[in-house]
């Protein structure tokens, strides 16, 4: 029995190849269950607003209703007005969201060279952040105008200091042990910059980036309540104005539907960055 047993054949492991395409459709259909979930959840809400405004003028007034939000948007589709406004507030996001974070994330990061200097702008870096952007607004609008480049200007402060922030936390959350561990292999302080601390800062860098669209589409659509002709922003404000409350709810939906492109972007490109990430999932 023992030798039946040792000479029996073992079955070979299962190759990635075997194993990769059910791991891909558990990932499928899991994502499909979420998506259907979601598609239902919106259903149903979108069904019981329909029903509660049809019901009772003063909430279809204070609220509007799904199907007089559809049919701003059609009317703003076909006149041009969504387009022209979305890629004003979109090239507005964009350029304040990549001038933010590139200062903020370079700020954060070089701040890891230095524990005294990091201590010393600690307090400044606190007192900018406290500061409600929509203050802030008069002045920039003083300097810089009421064009492009206030609103720019309003992005990028509403994003430069998270950006800083969570960079320099990832910087500083590197392992020690790994750091004197580079460091008794004989590698310099910046190559221990560029070879561990930087990558390891990945995660953190991109979970501000997903945290800094929204923040750079408010500091647009903030520059443009105060002076704007056209954009998101100036068109929920016209609307608000003019007491038109489902035209303000259907620029909201292009607003929400930007911000939802802009954070579908940033994540493929963290997968194309940090493939590792997306096979753990």
């Amino acid at each position: 029995m023992t030798a039946d047993i040792d000479n029996a054949p073992v079955p070979a492991p299962a190759s990635k190849a075997m194993i990769a395409p059910g791991r891909r459709w558990l990932r499928l259909r899991s994502m499909l269950a979420v998506l259907a979930t979601q598609l239902v959840v919106l259903a149903a809400f979108l069904a019981f607003w329909e029903y509660a405004t049809g019901q009772n003028k003063a909430a279809a007034f204070m609220f509007g209703s799904p199907s007089a939000i559809f049919k701003f948007l059609s009317q703003m589709a076909a006149d041009g007005s969504l387009l022209r406004d979305t890629y004003v507030t979109g090239l507005e996001t964009l350029l304040g969201f990549f001038v933010g974070n590139c200062i903020g994330t370079l700020v954060g990061l070089s701040l890891w060279y230095s524990r005294f200097v990091s201590r010393v702008v600690e307090p400044f870096v606190i007192a900018l952040g406290s500061i409600p952007i929509i203050a802030l607004a008069p002045i920039i609008i003083i300097w810089f105008g009421t064009g492009l480049i206030s609103k720019v200007a309003m992005s990028t402060l509403s994003v430069v200091i998270v950006a800083l922030v969570t960079s320099y936390k990832g910087a500083t959350g590197v392992d020690p042990d790994q750091i004197n561990l580079l460091r008794t292999l004989g590698a310099s302080k910046f190559q221990i910059f560029r070879k561990l601390v930087v990558p390891a800062s990945l995660t953190d860098i991109f979970a501000g980036l997903k945290l800094t669209v929204g923040f750079a589409l408010i500091g647009a659509i903030v520059g443009e309540f105060m002076s704007s002709s056209e954009g998101l922003g100036h068109a929920i404000f016209k609307a608000g104005s003019l007491y038109i409350i489902p035209k303000v709810f259907a620029a909201l939906v292009a607003t929400i539907a930007l911000a939802l492109a802009l954070t579908f972007a940033v994540g493929k490109i963290e997968q194309l960055l940090m493939p590792w990430r997306r096979q753990l999932r």
